[in-house]
């Protein structure tokens, strides 16, 4: 007995003909971008809460010492960590893959080593590089300057990593560079 082989059933494309010029690959990409952008925005929004959770407990009702020990110093760096992280996602979405400026480069890796200037500003005394030994761990001023020369140094790298519109010379939207330009008076140069 032999058994007739099943093709297959193929929908037609409503309304479309079949191009097998035009690849559908670029609606995946604006699909994982937007992805890649909503988790980013989600993540930086959650690193917010988080940061807040360690600078000011007593917003969540979470207060018991009056000075900053190396718990709440450990959950803001963790938050800010968090923001970093899901902000630097949704920037580089932003850009195509492997076309990034070199300005946009520097601010990656400024991102990062601001990062690490405000962890080891945090986490000074721990590392026995502070004021204070380790069993009284206090983020103290010193601590507080070096954080917020972090996070300037942070502030710098994402603005870096933005991706501005690009206006070169008589290079505009809408304006092709190819067409010749009007000349503005009917005079011939001077011939040599």
């Amino acid at each position: 007995m032999t058994h007739p082989e099943k093709q297959p059933h193929i929908e037609p494309l409503q309304g479309r003909t079949p191009d097998p010029a035009v690849d559908d690959t670029t609606d995946m990409v604006l699909a994982y971008r937007k992805n890649r952008i909503r988790i980013g925005l989600v993540m930086a929004f959650v690193g917010y809460l988080v940061f807040l959770l360690g600078a000011r407990p007593s917003m969540f009702g979470l207060d018991r010492s009056p000075v900053v020990g190396f718990v709440q110093i450990s959950v803001f760096l963790l938050g800010l960590a968090i923001i970093c992280l899901g902000s630097f996602l949704t920037l580089s979405a932003i850009w195509p893959k492997g076309k990034k400026t070199i300005a946009a480069d520097i601010g990656s890796r400024l991102i990062s080593t601001g990062y690490v200037v405000c962890f080891f500003s945090g986490m000074a005394d721990i590392f026995g590089l502070g004021s204070h030994p380790l069993p009284n761990v206090l983020f103290g001023p010193l601590q507080a300057h070096g954080m917020v020369l972090g996070i300037l140094t942070i502030a710098i790298g994402f603005l870096l990593l933005i991706r501005y519109p690009s206006y070169r010379l008589g290079k505009h939207r809408g304006e092709n560079s190819s067409a010749p330009q009007p000349s503005m008076n009917n005079e011939t140069p001077p011939q040599d």
